[in-house]
């Protein structure tokens, strides 16, 4: 019966928690969620493009709050160590791929946030509430230039995400 346990024990330590796999599953769904919903938003005109993005940016917050929760989860929860047999640069490579990650489920949702709040308006969340603009002067111009900035950074991540997350999921 010890064995049985110790072996267990052994195998759940190679695996993600449960708490880190429906983190990483719900992000990993709004992510595509808010990238076809910004899509939606680019081919749309007039209130309807606002109405659009306005959810856009209420999923970039969820997204941002579920990406903080799961970094305070990981900071209580160890990480499962990569498997013995990978190489070092592979091992490096999931390690950096894995903050290039973290950068961006954090980074693009800050600076959504930062270009909106730089043009003076709240961000609607869901119909629920209204989170204010960060405490900044109101620029229309740099907050449109973030916003570009914003977008070329989401198609980049959309695109690179594809082929680099198979990769660093597998070397975890």
């Amino acid at each position: 019966m010890a064995t049985t346990f110790s072996a267990d024990a052994d195998a759940a330590r190679r695996r993600y928690s449960g708490g880190a796999m429906a983190f990483h599953w719900a992000i990993a769904i709004l992510v595509i969620v808010n990238w076809r919903i910004a899509e939606a938003a680019e081919h749309a005109d007039g209130a309807l493009k606002g109405e659009i993005f306005d959810y856009h940016k209420a999923v970039g917050i969820l997204i941002l709050m579920l990406a903080l929760g799961r970094l305070a989860w990981r900071f209580g929860h160890p990480v499962p160590p990569m498997p013995a047999h990978y190489a070092g640069w592979e091992r490096g490579l999931a390690k950096g791929l894995h903050a290039i990650f973290y950068v961006l489920l954090m980074g693009l949702p800050l600076g959504g946030w930062y270009a909106n709040s730089l043009t003076g308006r709240d961000i609607d969340f869901f119909g629920l509430f209204s989170i204010p603009p960060l405490p900044v002067d109101v620029n229309k111009e740099l907050g449109g230039q973030i916003f570009d900035l914003h977008a070329f950074g989401g198609r980049g991540a959309a695109g690179a995400g594809r082929p680099a997350h198979p990769r660093s999921s597998i070397s975890q």
